[in-house]
């Protein structure tokens, strides 16, 4: 099969992230695989979506460092395709970090993927889906019970009488990622809380949120697949991340490490909860971020640490995600385009 992943910029890929271990595992299987910009997308004349999109010079490779290196080299394929003619299309931008330098990037991918949609391609996931999920707020649709305390606002009043209602809180912005501008607020700090709200309102909205003190221990990421928890040969694709330090933040990036994760019932019970949800809105691979019996957050951009999983449960999970693309082409091919019932994303 023909496969596209739209990335944010395919010069910054790096061969640890999960869509290098994709790439590497569909190109192993021997599929054709194209990876392209959210930059690199037209609309043409003739009413057709086409991008410049790149490809790699090998039909097997032994790491995903060695594909990615290869898909930025001399030698990678760049050729300009015809959207129509990919069979799966799978959206792994990240819109939210191109919200503050390109923010003509942060809608276009899924913009231009349901004109692709409607011309039979199948997109992961929903485009349509994703378009609601654009904001922290889709958060909020999500059962109550899963979810911690919150209050989203612009007003410095109402975010100081939520902070002396809950004792301790969490502060961070609508809209970014990766524990950028998340502050820790307790009693004491209250007088000072002017100078962090500014901090984080000048982007927009302030998420105020109920502080979990399981939080202290970390954070479980889990990956769900078509609706359920991904798993392979037994084994639950997960991880735990763990503070380093006095940070509040478990994100890898900002200091935080990686361990292996105990996927127990409150986890699989919580990703049940959220399963309708996410099967109505089309998400084909999400990450949920679980702290106790709350979640933190739900992934549905480009979901990362797919390798992390595979590091500590030592199964591929790329290859299972990649079998599942093969699947929905085998319907799709096998039932033609009369199925308007069935959600591709969730088959």
């Amino acid at each position: 099969m023909r496969i596209g992943f739209i990335v944010n910029d395919v010069k910054t890929e790096e061969g640890k992230f999960t869509t290098s271990r994709l790439g590497q595992a569909a190109v192993n299987r021997g599929h054709e695989v194209w990876v392209m910009g959210v930059g690199d997308i037209a609309y043409d004349p003739d009413d057709m979506v086409r991008v410049r999109a790149t490809s790699v010079p090998k039909q097997k490779y032994g790491s995903p460092e060695s594909y990615t290196a290869d898909l930025q080299g001399k030698n990678a394929v760049k050729r300009r395709i015809t959207i129509d003619e990919l069979d799966v299309l799978m959206l792994r931008n990240v819109p939210s970090d191109d919200y503050l330098q390109r923010p003509w990037a942060t809608t276009v991918a899924s913009e231009f993927a349901r004109v692709a949609m409607r011309h039979g391609v199948i997109v992961l996931s929903d485009p349509n889906g994703l378009a609601i999920a654009s904001s922290k707020m889709y958060f909020q649709l999500f059962p109550e019970e899963v979810r911690p305390r919150t209050l989203i606002t612009r007003d410095r009043d109402e975010i100081k009488h939520f902070a002396r209602e809950q004792g301790t809180m969490v502060i961070k912005p609508l809209q970014g990622s990766g524990g950028a501008s998340v502050f820790l607020v307790r009693k004491e700090d209250i007088p000072n809380l002017n100078q962090m709200i500014d901090a984080v309102s000048r982007d927009g909205f302030v998420i105020a949120q109920e502080y979990l003190s399981a939080a202290e221990e970390g954070d479980m990421r889990l990956f769900v697949m078509n609706g359920r928890p991904l798993r392979m040969k037994g084994k639950y694709a997960a991880f735990r991340r763990v503070r380093s330090g006095g940070d509040m933040r478990s994100n890898v990036h900002a200091g935080g490490t990686k361990a292996a994760a105990m996927v127990d019932k409150t986890a699989l019970q919580i990703a049940e909860i959220v399963r309708p949800k996410l099967v109505q809105d089309g998400m084909f691979l999400v990450g949920l971020d679980i702290v106790g019996s709350k979640l933190m957050e739900i992934n549905v951009f480009s979901p990362g640490g797919l390798g992390s999983a595979q590091q500590f449960e030592r199964v591929n999970f790329s290859v299972h995600v990649i079998e599942a693309m093969e699947r929905k082409v085998h319907y799709m091919q096998y039932y033609g385009r009369n199925f308007d019932n069935v959600d591709m994303c969730t088959l």
